[in-house]
């Protein structure tokens, strides 16, 4: 079969009266998200998941994971949006990819183009959307038949690549970096080892002889940490909301627009598809990326709408390139795919090489749905823009108990354990303390994930080769793979070095 005939049957599945509810409650729901800052697509996804099982119970298994996929990937792409409306109207970043949208977004919104830079991070999104669809389409399966080709010395190395490219890039250091990277992985062991049957630090608990359950943590981590830290630091916004004169961008503000949106497609397109790279990498660079190409950089940080236009682009289509290693090599690239790969798992369907050809359905029914999701993104944001605004001024005292509340049931639900709801306390105090000291959440959380299918492929690797472990230096990939994830950790360090000496030598 085609590759259109797949999509066309992926159309088919999405265009299902069902699947077009799953795909409009999830772009509100995510964009939603992406507004109430400190939340973010990670959250909202995790939050949700329980919540879709429920729903989808009745439906055969493949019809679910596709209802259910459908629904979180719009809860995803939408946050991204989402988060560039407290950019723009009170230079508070919904999450972390929207930090570059806030400098000349919040200087239009001062100026009285609130509405024009909502407008534009709107078409920015949709157009990074379309082009992030184009990309799957054309390079999911590709890329899925290459995968095929890969070995358990190949995976393992990948993997181990895709880890220390988020340990190099989350946060401020390195070091907390790869700390919380190796703390994911540790708690990833617990349980009952499945070769040889030895329970590991479960320490003769019977809860823990199933290990730690992935959505218990990520909830706890995420969405209890931000009500922690909302609670004991007594947050709130006193920021202003600023002025909607127009709705609509101007001929010209198109025009300055369109370039930027192109080359920021290609870029964020192509960061996402890095394991670990991501959304806010994309934006970051896409800014730095249309400034130095500008013919006027002194307008940038000062209401230029290029600088909406080019980061709004590129972390969306970031977030479509994240796409194509989560479904071809079962790769998640940043702690939102990792969460949506845990769903896919939930429901036994394995992301990676084999699922474009066990699992079509679910594959192209999420493709098609993304079409379809972002073009209810575009419809529903042009006009909901100032009711948007309003969920900023929603009280911490309503707020916070509605988190908790979903957190609860959505954990209980799961597992029926009152251990996991105690483990869902200490995670969000965990979250909590972790992130007030810049340690980053996200390299736990993908360490977490991978930490089973690392440790699966090593020990078939070393199964293959007799215990020989030059077997991932011997396989030409696996080298290539390590070498990289050698790099990605070391140049970020010999740099930092050559700066500090640089800086003594003028001081000097």
């Amino acid at each position: 079969m085609s590759t259109m005939q797949y999509l066309m049957d992926g159309f088919i599945t999405a265009f299902a009266w069902h699947n077009l509810l799953f795909a409009f409650f999830g772009v509100l729901i995510g964009t939603s998200v992406g507004v109430l800052p400190g939340i973010g697509p990670m959250s909202g996804v995790a939050l949700l998941i329980p919540i879709t099982s429920s729903i989808t119970g009745g439906m055969p298994p493949d019809e679910a994971a596709v209802s259910s996929i459908i629904l979180l990937a719009g809860v995803y792409y939408g946050a991204m949006y989402g988060g560039s409306t407290t950019s723009i109207l009170l230079n508070t970043p919904g999450e972390s990819s929207s930090v570059v949208t806030a400098i000349d977004g919040y200087q239009m919104a001062k100026q009285g183009r609130a509405g024009a830079a909502l407008a534009i991070a709107a078409i920015g999104s949709f157009v990074a959307g379309m082009f992030a669809l184009i990309g799957l389409i054309f390079l999911a399966q590709p890329l899925s038949a290459v995968a095929i080709r890969f070995g358990p010395a190949e995976y393992f190395s990948l993997m181990i690549l895709g880890l220390c490219a988020v340990s190099g890039l989350a946060g401020k250091s390195m070091t907390k970096a790869m700390i919380m990277t190796i703390l994911g992985l540790l708690l990833a062991t617990i349980g009952i080892d499945n070769v040889s049957g030895v329970a590991r630090f479960t320490f003769e608990l019977p809860v823990l002889y199933q290990g730690l359950e992935f959505l218990t943590v990520a909830v706890g981590l995420f969405a209890l940490g931000e009500v922690f830290k909302t609670i004991l630091e007594r947050e709130s916004n006193d920021g202003t909301l600023a002025k909607i004169n127009r709705i609509l961008p101007t001929k010209q503000d198109m025009k300055d627009s369109a370039m930027p949106m192109v080359r920021s497609s290609l870029l964020g397109f192509f960061i996402g598809i890095l394991p670990g790279a991501g959304a806010t990498l994309a934006s970051f660079f896409s800014y730095i990326m249309e400034k130095k190409v500008s013919k006027h950089p002194e307008k940038f940080g000062k209401g230029a709408i290029e600088g909406v236009a080019a980061p709004e682009t590129a972390n969306n289509a970031a977030a479509g390139g994240a796409m194509i290693p989560l479904l071809t090599l079962g790769i998640p690239g940043s702690g939102t795919t990792a969460i949506l790969m845990g769903a896919l798992i939930m429901y036994n369907v394995q992301p990676g090489p084999l699922l474009f050809e066990e699992h079509p359905g679910v594959a192209w029914g999420l493709i098609a749905s993304m079409f379809i999701g972002n073009l209810m993104l575009l419809i529903l944001n042009m006009p909901l823009v100032r009711v948007f605004a309003k969920i900023i001024e929603t009280p911490p005292k309503y707020l916070i108990p509605g988190i908790v509340a979903i957190s609860v049931f959505g954990v209980y639900a799961v597992q029926a354990s009152v251990f996991d709801l105690m483990l869902l306390v200490g995670c969000g105090l965990a979250g909590y303390c972790l992130s007030r000291n810049d340690f980053p959440l996200a390299p736990l959380v993908l360490g977490l994930v991978l930490g089973p299918m690392i440790e699966n492929n090593m020990r078939r690797a070393l199964t293959g080769s007799n215990g020989d472990f030059m077997i991932f230096l011997q396989k030409p990939l696996s080298l290539v793979f390590l070498l990289l994830a050698l790099l990605w950790i070391t140049i970020p360090l010999l740099l930092k070095m050559r700066g500090k000496k640089v800086l003594v030598n003028e001081e000097g």
